[in-house]
């Protein structure tokens, strides 16, 4: 729902984000400022800003205890204003503040373009992607964009400190970890079973034991999905812009693949990895690439070796476990609203099941 200029929304007052725009954007019409909250607001808090001088997409931090590395604006809007220039489609960054006082919110945010398309979330767009020959074209070029990002040279971009790329995969194990006794041991603690949290534990402790050597280091997205891209929306075929950055860093590309094979659902899914993905997908429609597929079309792509791909999907399942159990820890300790856990009770315990069961050599 939009809101007026004279009603406060939760992270950002229209009043203040508008008098700043008008500021830095040297036009006084963004004074007369809309918000209107976009996506789910699981991550960082994404607004879009409309006056009579136009829109434009305000992002932030979100409200609550939260990791600061994984919310961090600065890197976010680092990284997308150094993808301009390349095969990676990505929104202008157009401003830009630190948090200090007289800004538009209490935390360090930026402000990009507002890129028309269509994002696809549970279910299609009435009209858009209607026959199978686009669904599979819907996710050839999602592939597409992910192989032109980890062919992205970090240096000739400007990159080339925006990450420690050895040990990579090492540090997340430990880092997802930390997040995870955050979340299971804080004044209140993430409802999950005894059994969960000890396979959790488990988890964390197999995939360290085994951690595959990197084939190459690149930028890394963090957390690319369907929803995670604007489409074109006359040719389903065509990304206008990839979102969310705020994981982004430099390290093992296969980590941005195994964990989009945990999001990506199938018709026929097993036990297991339907059990392991909660909330609702398009990409089970016929058409879309089965994940077989997509593994085949990026491997064409890149040239890289995917025969420890299994291991990269069960650390996908572990950090997704961890993202949204720390989710369930604030909503339980009110720190962020109750519908941010909407259709995630339960769902740590089969994430965790499905990266065991790729360790123990299931399939994907």
């Amino acid at each position: 729902m939009t809101t007026s200029a004279r009603t406060p929304t939760p992270g950002a007052d229209p009043a203040e984000v508008g008098a700043w725009l008008a500021r830095v954007l040297d036009d006084e019409r963004w004074t007369d400022a809309e918000l209107a909250s976009i996506g789910a607001g699981r991550s960082n808090l994404t607004y879009r800003v409309s006056s009579p001088a136009g829109a434009v997409v305000l992002r932030r931090p979100p409200v609550g205890t939260v990791a600061a590395t994984a919310h961090d604006m600065g890197r976010e809007q680092r990284v997308i204003a150094a993808l301009a220039p390349t095969a990676v489609p990505v929104p202008a960054v157009l401003a830009t503040h630190d948090g200090s006082a007289g800004g538009p919110t209490d935390a360090p945010c930026f402000v990009m373009e507002l890129v028309d398309g269509v994002v696809p979330l549970d279910d299609l767009p009435e009209g858009w992607a209607t026959g199978e020959a686009e669904r599979r074209a819907t996710g050839e070029a999602l592939v597409d964009v992910l192989a032109a990002l980890h062919a992205v040279d970090p240096h000739e971009v400007g990159l080339g400190d925006f990450g420690r790329p050895e040990g990579f995969m090492e540090r997340q194990i430990r880092r997802w970890g930390k997040q995870w006794a955050a979340a299971r041991d804080g004044d209140d603690p993430v409802p999950v079973t005894t059994e969960d949290e000890t396979q959790l534990t488990r988890l964390a402790e197999r995939l360290a034991a085994d951690v595959p050597a990197a084939q190459r280091h690149t930028v890394v997205h963090g957390d690319y999905r369907l929803d995670n891209c604007v489409f074109d929306a006359t040719d389903p075929g065509r990304i206008v812009a990839v979102l969310d950055w705020e994981m982004s860093t430099l390290g093992d590309p296969l980590a941005d693949l195994g964990l989009l094979l945990v999001y990506w659902q199938q018709d026929g899914d097993d036990r297991v990895w339907s059990h392991a993905q909660p909330l609702p997908s398009p990409t089970a429609l016929p058409g879309f690439p089965t994940r077989r597929e997509l593994v085949a079309a990026y491997t064409a792509r890149t040239g890289l070796d995917v025969g420890p791909l299994p291991w990269y999907v069960a650390f996908g399942a572990f950090k997704l476990a961890v993202v949204l159990a720390g989710i369930l820890a604030r909503v339980r300790a009110g720190s962020v609203p109750a519908e941010m856990a909407e259709g995630l009770d339960g769902s740590v315990g089969p994430l965790v099941a499905l990266g065991h069961h790729m360790l123990d050599g299931g399939s994907f």
